[in-house]
């Protein structure tokens, strides 16, 4: 016959603080509680369950293959617990609280930081943090409550909102194309020196349509590639090799005649810029403020292309 007793959430929510800062102490100072009152909980799961979570020394403690498996539990459920209570405390106030956000940086740089002054000015009880990085995040391992992504199919395990499409084009500066000649056919690529971007969501490989159906994979090769878009832009503006942009950087050089669209009839994958936030039953108000202000700014107008 099973125990009529709670859980003890308490224990296991300690567990789970523990693994996460690696110590007793550490533990106690991220819940402003003492080593003794940290420990007496953990002792008393393990009596409880009747098997040790941690093997303890004078210098460290780690989990036991045990304590691994009910630690992850622990922090689902500690998790959990937190989006309750915040969700509980945000649905009768206006939204307020710190929101993580991460960004690509060249998106960011030219987009994002913009419109930063009129959301703290229409949110005045909301502290944005926000990251700038190409590289891709994971949401929930690195702590941030939402991302704005460029990609053709956001992670199915989050909740992804498309703000805008966002087209991508193979370009070439007009000196390039003077010295080495306008490619006719993606095969053509395989003979010219492209760079290359080094955080691409999908693989190295660029993957055209043609306008009557037709497809062709290219895997570009050249003298260098980078993991930041603004990096290759002065090599790819001097004239060094072809490269893939994205359209809200591709477009303003392209209408200047420093930068021309290659191959027009064959087209990369169509993305789309995603608002991205792991999985919740319910949503803060903060994170839902956030979402409607970069969908009103962010949506495309009826003058850009993409």
């Amino acid at each position: 016959m099973s125990s009529t007793r709670l859980p003890d959430f308490e224990g296991l929510a300690l567990l789970a603080r523990v693994a996460e800062e690696r110590s007793f102490a550490g533990a106690a100072r991220a819940l402003n509680l003492s080593v003794a009152t940290v420990s007496r909980a953990i002792t008393r799961l393990e009596d409880r369950l009747g098997a040790r979570v941690f093997n303890r020394t004078s210098r460290k403690v780690a989990l036991t293959d045990f304590g691994r498996t009910l630690a992850e539990r622990g922090a689902r459920m500690l998790r959990e617990a937190e989006e309750a209570e915040s969700a509980a405390r945000e649905l009768s106030s206006r939204p307020r609280g710190t929101i993580n956000l991460a960004v690509p940086m060249s998106f960011g740089l030219r987009k994002v930081s913009p419109l930063l002054p009129a959301f703290v000015r229409e949110y005045p009880e909301i502290t944005l943090n926000l990251h700038l990085s190409d590289a891709a995040v994971d949401l929930i391992g690195d702590g941030f409550d939402a991302a704005l992504r460029i990609a053709a199919l956001p992670d199915s395990s989050l909740i992804a909102r498309r703000l805008r499409p966002m087209g991508r084009f193979l370009v070439a500066s007009p000196g390039y194309i003077a010295r080495y000649g306008r490619p006719q056919t993606p095969a053509e690529l395989n003979a010219h020196h492209c760079i290359g971007y080094a955080y691409r969501a999908r693989t190295a490989t660029w993957h055209l349509t043609h306008a009557d159906g037709r497809e062709a994979a290219v895997t570009p090769t050249g003298p260098l590639s980078v993991t930041n878009i603004d990096a290759l832009l002065p090599a790819l503006l001097d004239g060094i090799g072809i490269a893939e942009l994205p359209c809200f950087v591709a477009d303003p050089h392209v209408a200047e005649g420093r930068l021309e669209i290659l191959l027009p009839d064959w087209k990369l994958p169509g993305g789309g810029l995603y608002f991205i936030t792991p999985a919740a039953h319910v949503r803060p108000a903060r994170i839902e403020a956030l979402s409607e202000f970069l969908a009103r700014h962010l949506s495309r107008s009826r003058e850009e292309r993409c």
